[in-house]
């Protein structure tokens, strides 16, 4: 009989792939859905038609997924809660560590033979495109301020805890900015609907890495079988400042990418005054101070270790645009 995976956050972007590519392997899937995300037709609807059992339960109510890794030989931890605004957030905290904490006792309590936690980059120090960062550089980014990215540092230190102490058989994979199809809600890839719109009036000073989705869903199930207990894998590709990134997606769009570069002074008074505007009207703004300090620095980094360890695939970033795209006007985004 396949072995049974448990998937956390099967429902978001990289969930449902995940789930694919699981499905694809073989294996068979249990879905962790939050009660919310059950009762709602159009969030389940792409996990509905698939053979898969759900299972449902809240991360941050511990007693309402126990026993959901019973039977499962391996765990994909990809639940996250990824909002930058407001820059401080409880529930960050909630749905980050202690829900990874949770899934953490429920591993260990079913003796799985291999968790994979799905963290992000941003734990990691970042460098610039001739020099990325990489998984030895220590955590940068408690400099910006975000409970987002305070909380997944956190949820990954408590997973080396737990192979430490407790020889759990965890790899850790994290991803870069993923790009491609299926984004539904949107996160990432509203960056391109964004640019497609026209709602961009300039580029910031710094850049990131990018991936297509496929690509790290596909090395997330390789980490079930592949790479080494305990280690980190940033899961990424393309290195683009964002003046190169607009250009190349606008380009394949076929829409003007913004002309005006933004010089990083004017981005951290814009930030400061989005922060104003929230404390004056009790409601976030677009931006935050943050935010736009994130957009100042390069988020560069380096998928050496991925590629070699875990296959990690490079599919061009030019094809995740496309496909992405493709697949919000198919869907009646643009």
């Amino acid at each position: 009989m396949p072995a049974t995976v448990l998937v956390t956050g099967a429902n978001g972007f990289l969930g449902r792939h995940i789930v694919a590519e699981l499905l694809r392997r073989n294996y068979r899937v249990r879905a962790l859905i939050r009660p919310q995300t059950a009762t709602s037709g159009a969030a389940l609807s792409p996990l509905a038609t698939l053979p898969i059992e759900c299972w449902v339960g809240d991360l941050s109510q511990p007693a309402t997924v126990a026993g959901a890794a019973d039977g499962c030989a391996a765990i994909i931890h990809a639940a996250a809660l990824a909002q930058v605004n407001p820059a401080r957030n409880p529930a960050a905290w909630a749905v980050n560590l202690i829900g990874t904490e949770t899934m953490l006792q429920l591993a260990q309590r079913a003796g799985v033979r291999r968790f994979v936690y799905v963290g992000t980059a941003n734990v990691f120090g970042f460098g610039t495109q001739t020099q990325p960062g990489d998984e030895t550089r220590p955590y940068a980014g408690h400099r910006y301020g975000l409970d987002y990215m305070d909380s997944k540092r956190a949820a990954t230190d408590a997973v080396l805890r737990a192979v430490a102490q407790h020889r759990l058989p965890a790899v850790l994979v994290h991803p870069t900015f993923m790009l491609g199809p299926g984004d539904a809600k949107p996160t990432s890839n509203a960056l391109l609907l964004e640019l497609s719109r026209g709602q961009l009036p300039g580029y910031p000073a710094g850049g990131k890495n990018y991936v297509h989705v496929q690509d790290v869903a596909v090395a997330t199930v390789n980490a079930l079988t592949q790479g080494r207990i305990g280690e980190s894998y940033i899961l990424g590709n393309q290195n683009l400042s964002y003046r190169e990134a607009f250009e190349l997606m606008a380009g394949l769009m076929g829409v003007r990418p913004p002309r005006w570069p933004i010089p990083p002074a004017l981005a951290r008074l814009y930030g400061a005054a989005c922060d104003l505007k929230t404390r004056l009207t009790g409601r976030p703004a677009s931006l935050n101070a943050a935010m736009t300090a994130v957009a100042n620095d390069g988020h560069y980094f380096s998928a050496q270790k991925a590629i070699v360890e875990l296959a990690l695939p490079q599919t061009p970033l030019e094809q995740a645009v496309q496909e992405a795209f493709a697949w919000f006007k198919a869907h009646h985004y643009v």
